[in-house]
């Protein structure tokens, strides 16, 4: 006769089933989680339906992306970790620019601008406290309204509205800021200024979109510009004409401090289609010509070079300029004599401006070659911090006369989406066309999920976006509009450098360090876009001093949206938290078992003064 089994042995075979039911699920959510990320069957969608379902559910109630300009409270996923508090700094920082500061910057050597150019300071004296706003900052006004007008509590300095006064730069109205788009040198405003370069340059067909203006005061020309689609990167020293790069981008225009000095400008070779100088101030035919040369580092072949005011049309000017004739007459000369040794072609001069054209490639300029020093063509992309020297380019190799070297670029928009150049010839190793197209296709999807997060990404809010490791340019791409621009970032520490490539898809950027502070004001930028940067530094500098650097840069009230694994934005999140950031983790677009995850985070509104906590109780 059979027996029964006892208690235990039922309790036995319980728990193994227990057990295999448990690994059955682990491999079943495993299998799943891997059939979603390859993108194959119907895991994307199973997973966007998880998705939805958080957010209806409510998984960001704490972040408000509109403005409000007066205190916010605050809630956090776990108000019960101990989270410590990052004080405000004094108010004699709220426009601090550490790695361009006034005293620092008068202990280096004046020669050749070395003393206007990065000097960053040392950990021990790096300020690990919260930039305040000025009282009264307000939302800047939306573009285009932007352009000219900017409220005075947000940069409240009035001083070159008394040294600019006659040149029509900037005038003082009330609470606010007027830019009539004059400048030294378009008495009759920016739009006639451009309409005369578009006679010679062809600005009006998107063969020409992406500039350089090189000291660039308020950024008037690259503001205007943007009518003709065309995207300027500006840039001019923090000296005694207080904010202009401030005021620049307070307008709503792409601009850093910079200056050409003694290092390498922060842009790869071949990137610009065209640059600008308008009494910017820089002696051009000063060290043999070395900064014509830099110039001709990032002018792509065929790009046009823009020259106005001294030393152009000297015999007519001299008087009114102050200036012995014999001494801008040799100015002139030694800028047409390098011209000449850079290959470039005159193309038109008249009045004061004079323009010039880079050559298609080397085909025209064999007879130059040993009048030159030729610098090595494996530099020509490392230039961070890089002293620069007095030597060419050269050109990429060519087969024919005709051929563009480093290859044609087609014209904005088409350019955008169209593989880029240095991708199709193999030049960045690593990249292919395939690659390309996949991660076109990847941020436009990640794009999309950030616009069901936050619904006014795309509606003007943001004018200033900051992508702080922007790979190929894409979410750039997918974000593209008039009513925005975006700074794409390479980091110096990049596995692949693709800001070559950022630029001839027509997009615009710089390289930069993040353990060090951006070349840029406090409250310049409206959003800032950031995936695995923190991955990317993780052995290299602290996360905390980075996220003091963003949180410098953003605006009160702006928007971060932060892409990385999901035990780095744990840890980020937490120190995000004690900056005064409304913070919410959300899963991957694929789901929650994908490890990667976004941070979306908003800086809330408070100015120079306020003693509230960073904290909420």
């Amino acid at each position: 006769m059979a027996t029964k089994g006892n208690p235990g042995d039922n309790r036995s075979r319980s728990s193994l089933s227990s057990l295999l039911i448990v690994a059955g699920l682990c491999c079943f959510f495993y299998v799943l989680g891997v059939w979603q990320k390859s993108g194959f069957g119907k895991g994307d969608s199973i997973a966007l339906e998880i998705t939805k379902k958080a957010e209806d559910c409510g998984i960001l109630p704490n972040l408000e992306y509109e403005t409000h300009h007066g205190n916010q409270s605050t809630s956090f996923d776990d108000p019960k970790q101990d989270i410590k508090e990052i004080e405000p700094c004094g108010e004699q920082y709220i426009d601090y620019t550490p790695c361009h500061d006034q005293m620092r910057a008068m202990s280096f050597p004046r020669e050749n601008m070395n003393y206007r150019e990065r000097h960053c300071p040392p950990d021990e004296e790096k300020l690990h406290c919260l930039i305040p706003a000025p009282k009264g900052y307000v939302t800047p006004f939306t573009w285009p309204k932007s352009r000219d007008y900017v409220p005075f509590a947000n940069a409240p300095h009035k001083s070159l509205t008394v040294e600019k006064a006659v040149q029509n730069w900037v005038q003082y109205e009330g609470n606010v800021f007027r830019f009539p788009g004059g400048g030294t040198q378009f008495p009759n405003g920016a739009d006639a200024y451009i309409d005369q370069l578009a006679s010679v340059i062809p600005i009006d067909n998107g063969t020409v979109r992406t500039a350089l203006d090189t000291g660039c005061g308020v950024a008037s020309w690259g503001a205007y510009l943007f009518k003709k689609n065309v995207l300027t990167m500006s840039f001019a020293p923090r000296d005694s004409h207080e904010a202009q790069v401030q005021f620049a981008l307070e307008r709503g225009v792409p601009a850093v401090i910079g200056v050409l000095g003694t290092i390498k400008l922060p842009y790869p070779s071949r990137a610009f289609d065209m640059a600008h100088c308008s009494r910017c101030l820089i002696p051009w035919g000063a060290n043999d010509g070395m900064y014509m040369m830099e110039v001709d580092r990032v002018l792509r072949p065929g790009g046009y070079w823009v020259l106005s005011g001294p030393p152009i049309n000297w015999r007519i000017n001299y008087q009114a300029w102050q200036r012995p004739k014999e001494e801008l007459e040799e100015e002139q000369r030694k800028i047409e004599e390098m011209a000449e040794l850079l290959c470039w072609e005159k193309k038109h001069e008249k009045g004061e401006i004079a323009i010039w054209r880079k050559r298609v490639n080397n085909e025209y300029c064999r007879e130059r070659d040993s009048r030159v020093t030729l610098c090595e063509s494996s530099n020509a992309e490392n230039v961070w911090y890089k002293k620069m020297e007095a030597c060419v380019t050269p050109y990429p190799e060519t087969t024919n006369s005709d051929e563009v070297a480093g290859g044609e670029l087609k014209p904005f928009p088409s350019r955008l989406n169209t593989v880029p150049p240095r991708i199709a010839s193999g030049f960045v190793p690593g990249l292919s066309v395939e690659s390309f197209q996949a991660d076109n296709k990847l941020w436009k999807k990640h794009v999309n999920s950030y616009k069901r997060v936050n619904k006014i990404l795309d509606s003007g809010r943001y004018r200033n976006i900051m992508d702080m490791n922007a790979g190929l340019g894409s979410f750039a791409a997918a974000l593209e509009s008039p009513k925005l621009w975006v700074m794409n970032v390479v980091p110096t520490i990049a596995e692949q450098d693709t800001l070559g490539v950022i630029y001839e898809r027509g997009l615009i950027g710089i390289y930069h360090d993040w353990c060090e502070a951006f070349s840029t004001y406090p409250r310049t930028y409206d959003l800032i876009h950031a995936n695995g940067v923190f991955s990317l530094y993780k052995d290299k500098c602290n996360a905390e001093d980075i996220l003091l650097e963003m949180d410098r840069i953003l605006r009160p009230e702006g928007a971060v949206i932060l892409r990385d694994h999901v035990d780095v934005l744990t840890q980020v999140k937490r120190i995000a938290t004690s900056m005064r950031w409304n913070t919410k983790m959300v899963d991957h677009e694929d789901g929650p078992l994908i490890p990667e995850k976004v941070l979306f985070a908003v800086r809330r509104y408070w100015v120079v003064g306020d003693n509230n906590s960073t904290v909420s109780d």
